[in-house]
């Protein structure tokens, strides 16, 4: 649905009865007081002759509206739509998310995208009623009222963070589009924090990410928990449950807390610009923009009915990382998950770098606490139990998994690794890292998928899962996957089935896979 197709009687009817499966599809806009708000804005609905609807808070505010202060539009959950389509603008506003706009440029932006600045304005006009260099404006001020509400940062802090240049910057565009000053906001609407006092990003910065109800947290915890790579990530658990998931980022660390309603962030880091960046890529690993309900709508219908009225809120686990999630679906070949999460360790310790640059000798202690055991066959994006002995916290992830460039020079022998499968993991990082390969949203899915195909050691197996979690494609299916065939043998569902399951086989998958481990 692009701008031009908003049925104005649909989202009036949505903003009526305050739906929220609409929360984040687009944005009302009230003539008379110059608000856009969400869907389920608890103001008063306002006259039908006094709203206009925009598919993107950009485009409302280029309109010359601001973002209301009760319902919060930098709360909302991202637009799934744009995961479905995959087409070029979607593609342009996962980067844009991910701040390629803010450290390249529109110019940069086209260039990852392989067109023209005209043509990827055009589009975005045509889409979203604005353009992608406005998109990026406003994707860096939702951020700072976030910040300026959530948080106790200093407003020069906020600035940068946020990803504006200059605090002169920051303050000409919260006066421009939203009518007053970064002090005005905090002084009348937050910080929420009950305790004052300054909160340096080095001993932490909490923040809310919203989702679409039912979430189903622990699920999502859980994949990523038992898959969990020693020295890069960590959990801490309170009995089955998974309690905290933290992982190294550039310049420290950032933990994930599930909470009523949505889903706590805590980043630790000196790198302050990474801020948004952190945030657009959280999301994406806990699938927080998924819509449970259109996924309920296709697959309720099928052969999978029971399993997704009794999860209704699962979701696809993503990557943090693209070329990260790539490497872990080709050690995982054939192997157990505990295997698995070895020979990861075992890379980490070998080719990663320390997190925090002055943390010393981090790369030599690594490597200590990575097992050798191997548990029950069992691929990588399979079932399976990991390990108990976890614990969360920015010391226990002292490592960044090792970049594309990095791993391409890496010696792998002697890690317990097959000749072959050092092969695999070379090629695909020459591929990453000369840009023949894009996993982190500038590629389209189909085409990336075949070009990971002409990789020697790259099956259709791994090239699905590289899809379904990296490429974040909905209807992604890792093809010869043993745990899916025989769970469907055993449910009686038809091999055949599987396409009745489109565009949502991604999460058809899950299912299966959440219900092989459960039974």
């Amino acid at each position: 649905m692009t701008t031009r197709q908003l049925d104005f009687d649909a989202c009036y009817l949505a903003v009526s009865a305050r739906d929220s499966r609409f929360d984040g599809r687009f944005y009302t806009a009230v003539t008379t007081t110059g608000i856009y708000c969400r869907p389920i804005c608890p103001a008063r609905t306002p006259a039908r002759s006094n709203v206009r609807f925009y598919r993107h808070a950009a485009a409302a505010e280029a309109a010359g509206f601001r973002p209301c202060r009760r319902c919060r539009p930098e709360l909302s959950p991202g637009d799934p739509g744009w995961n479905v389509r995959a087409d070029l603008v979607g593609r342009a506003l996962r980067l844009i998310d991910d701040g390629v706009a803010d450290e390249s440029g529109v110019a940069g932006l086209a260039r990852r995208l392989h067109v023209t600045e005209r043509h990827l304005h055009r589009l975005f006009a045509t889409e979203l009623g604005t353009g992608p260099l406005a998109v990026a404006r406003t994707r860096r001020l939702l951020l700072a009222k976030q910040l300026l509400t959530e948080t106790t940062l200093p407003i020069t802090d906020v600035a940068f963070a946020a990803g504006f240049g200059s605090v002169r910057q920051f303050n000409a565009a919260m006066k421009e589009s939203y009518g007053f000053a970064p002090g005005e906001l905090r002084r009348t609407n937050g910080p929420v924090h009950e305790k004052g006092g300054p909160v340096a990003l080095t001993t932490g910065l909490t923040l809310r990410l919203g989702h679409r109800e039912p979430y189903d947290a622990q699920s999502v915890l859980r994949f990523l928990a038992a898959r969990a790579i020693p020295s890069v990530e960590a959990v801490c658990r309170s009995g089955d449950d998974v309690t905290a998931y933290t992982r190294a980022v550039p310049g420290g660390s950032i933990t994930l807390r599930p909470a009523a309603g949505h889903v706590r962030l805590t980043v630790r880091t000196t790198e302050t610009h990474r801020l948004s960046r952190l945030v657009a890529r959280c999301r994406r690993l806990l699938d927080l923009d998924a819509d449970p309900g259109a996924v309920r709508e296709i697959l309720g219908s099928t052969s999978l009915a029971p399993l997704v009225a009794a999860r209704p809120g699962l979701r696809v686990p993503g990557a943090y990382d693209g070329f990260e999630l790539a490497v872990r679906a080709v050690v995982g070949q054939q192997i157990s998950v505990a295997g698995a999460r070895t020979l990861l360790g075992r890379i980490a310790a070998r080719a990663g770098l320390p997190a925090v640059p002055s943390a010393p000798d981090a790369t030599a202690d690594a490597g200590t606490g990575v097992s050798d055991g191997v548990g029950p066959r069992d691929a990588e994006g399979m079932g399976g139990t990991g390990a108990r002995s976890d614990a969360a916290g920015a010391g226990q992830v002292p490592l960044l998994f090792p970049t594309a460039d990095r791993l391409a020079a890496a010696d792998l022998d002697g890690l317990g690794l097959t000749t072959r499968r050092v092969a695999t993991i070379r090629a695909l990082a020459e591929a990453v890292a000369s840009g023949a390969i894009d996993l982190d949203g500038a590629g389209d899915p189909a085409d990336t998928t075949a070009r990971l195909l002409e990789i020697p050691g790259i099956g259709p197996w791994t090239a699905g899962y590289i899809a379904l979690r990296a490429l974040r494609d909905p209807d992604a299916w890792p093809e010869g996957d043993l745990v899916l065939r025989r769970t469907m043998e055993r449910l009686g569902i038809a091999a055949g089935e599987a396409e009745r399951w489109r565009p949502w086989r991604a999460y058809a998958a899950l299912h299966l896979w959440n219900h092989a481990s459960t039974t």
